[in-house]
């Protein structure tokens, strides 16, 4: 499905660019199906949350600190895909992996709320809305990204205790999240391409910059968040957490708030996790035999 959503959005991009409007949607209903998943009751921070958000959020500025002076728009890619949160699907591969379902699930919630909280105040700093005061471009990217993140949690759980029926409904079918995914991934590699099609003075070399790093990113991340995963005794799980990103909320959120360009390293990265994840799988499958 990953590389025939990418090449699809690819081939017909002009197309899935009149859909890009579509995209906080998509967003929107994945994580409500996600949600619904989630009871109030399952539901427990430890310390090794605290830390992954801790390294998601601050990491976020940290790296983009480092590219800022030189290349500013490597510093937004840089920038876009630590702060990025967990991906919906990230569960699914850690529980395939043998990790713990419960911990991902609750880091799912805790990064989503993380982003929600940590991107308006750091767009707003970065000055992507650069003609207004910093307090009403708050406010302006809160009242999108809010939303988008924190609604569809407030939506599941009002369901899940109002309309158990609705939710019940929602709970049968929440494989549907998958190929919302597929979708979304379609419509935004095909504004991704629009943009690089369409550029007036093309820098290749900063692209490809843009996408190796993006590799050197994914690579830390998993690094890290399975090192720092280990002292807690779930490695597969906090690996998952911190390295599998929710690639289509960064790449809408790049597209939005940052230079279009910097979207092209949360395209890259879905490439360099679903690589990971092929490696992890076939790993733990050759070890299972």
């Amino acid at each position: 499905m990953l590389p025939i959503a990418m090449l699809t959005g690819a081939v017909f991009h002009r197309l899935f660019e009149h859909l890009s409007f579509l995209t906080p949607y998509l967003i929107f209903s994945m994580l409500l199906l996600t949600f619904c998943k989630l009871s109030l009751k399952n539901i427990r921070f430890i310390p090794l949350h605290g830390w992954l958000l801790l390294i998601q959020t601050f990491g976020s500025i940290l790296v983009y600190a480092l590219f800022c002076f030189f290349n500013p728009v490597l510093a937004e890619s840089a920038l876009i895909c630590v702060l990025a949160p967990t991906a919906t699907a990230a569960a699914v591969i850690t529980g395939m992996l043998g990790g713990n379902i419960a911990f991902l699930a609750t880091y799912v919630l805790v990064s989503n709320l993380g982003t929600a909280i940590a991107a308006p105040i750091i767009f707003s700093l970065l000055g992507s809305h650069s003609d207004m005061p910093f307090m009403q471009s708050f406010l302006y990217i809160c009242k999108q990204v809010f939303p988008l993140l924190i609604l569809p949690l407030l939506c599941a759980w009002g369901m899940q205790k109002f309309t158990p029926k609705l939710h019940m409904r929602l709970l049968g079918i929440h494989q549907l999240s998958f190929y919302l995914w597929a979708i979304a991934l379609t419509i935004v590699m095909g504004k991704t391409v629009v943009f690089l099609v369409d550029q007036q003075n093309p820098n290749y070399t900063n692209e490809i910059l843009i996408a190796l790093l993006s590799l050197v990113i994914c690579v830390l991340q998993f690094f890290i968040g399975r090192r720092l995963g280990k002292h807690y005794g779930d490695a597969i799980s906090a690996g998952q957490g911190l390295g599998q990103k929710n690639t289509i909320l960064a790449i809408w959120m790049a597209q939005i708030y940052l230079s279009p360009l910097a979207s092209i390293g949360p395209a890259a990265y879905v490439v360099w996790q679903n690589s990971i994840n092929s490696y992890q799988l076939w790993k733990k499958r050759k070890t299972d035999q």
